[in-house]
């Protein structure tokens, strides 16, 4: 799933898609969250070492909300289950650069030291990633996130995540969030899975994504498990609206993420794996 500077109430009914292209890799990220406070969602990215701020572009699919819906289309209808995963300054250095994309604020971190030129609210604390001592050279996405509406109810959701009788959050989906990084590793596509939702690294999560693909062909050799799309993408997706992420010309893969498992990023390809299932 992703990282979150602040706690969250939920976060359910993730979708990522990425393509390989020339080098770099698209990236599309799209979930439904509710939280009381706004908060920064970040997404670590396996960038060549010493990326510099431009490294990361950022793509607005404002005009695309339904990006995800028409992605759907490509493939046959799933059993949903019946509830959906939860889950719960003088001498400083200068500030990121901050990029308007739709309803998003947006800046590229380039490494670990440069979080001290974000607001604080929109930071983890180090010591979480201290445990996650892979990242120590990653860069990363940062998107900044409103509140959720308020609402008092006694319904579904209060109930789901134990909250105590008062004020819940209405969930809130947005514009998919879309960008393209250059990859470090060519022979594999990245998906940033792991959680941080409570602003502790736990070591398993509860998944609730759906993983969509369009990979280069040194890696449809590991598609073992995916399902290719029934139609022409340019069927199924708005090409002129999808500013350049999709190719008409490719299939695409998808493939479900659910359940408790590792707590950990996804790699597709030569020496990738998914999470795995955690032991009951």
């Amino acid at each position: 799933m992703c990282c979150f500077s602040q706690p969250v109430e939920l976060v359910a009914d993730t979708n990522i898609f990425a393509r390989s292209a020339n080098g770099r890799q698209f990236l599309v990220y799209s979930m439904s969250y509710a939280t009381s406070t706004d908060l920064a969602m970040l997404l670590p990215l396996p960038v060549p070492p010493n990326p510099g701020e431009e490294t990361v572009r950022f793509i607005n699919l404002q005009r695309y909300p339904k990006f995800f819906d028409d992605m759907r289309r490509g493939f046959p209808p799933r059993m949903m289950p019946l509830s959906r995963s939860l889950e719960a300054i003088s001498g400083e250095p200068p500030k990121l650069r901050v990029h308007a994309v739709g309803d998003f604020e947006a800046s590229f971190v380039p490494r670990l030291d440069d979080f001290g030129r974000l607001d604080e609210r929109f930071r983890i604390p180090a010591d979480a990633w201290d445990r996650l001592p892979a990242y120590r050279d990653y860069g990363f996405a940062v998107f900044k996130l409103k509140a959720s509406p308020s609402r008092r109810s006694a319904g579904i959701l209060r109930r789901s995540v134990s909250k105590p009788a008062g004020d819940t959050r209405k969930p809130r989906r947005v514009h998919p969030m879309a960008f393209t990084f250059p990859r470090r590793n060519p022979e594999l596509l990245y998906f940033p899975t792991v959680h941080i939702h409570d602003r502790e690294v736990h070591p398993h999560a509860l998944f609730d994504h759906m993983l969509y693909c369009q990979p280069d062909a040194a890696i449809d050799d590991s598609l073992q498990g995916w399902e290719e799309s029934r139609m022409r993408t340019s069927e199924f997706i708005d090409i002129a609206r999808a500013e350049g992420i999709v190719d008409p010309s490719q299939s695409c893969w998808r493939l479900p993420l659910e359940g408790r498992r590792q707590n950990k990023d996804t790699l597709v390809g030569n020496g990738g794996a998914l999470p795995e299932f955690a032991a009951v």
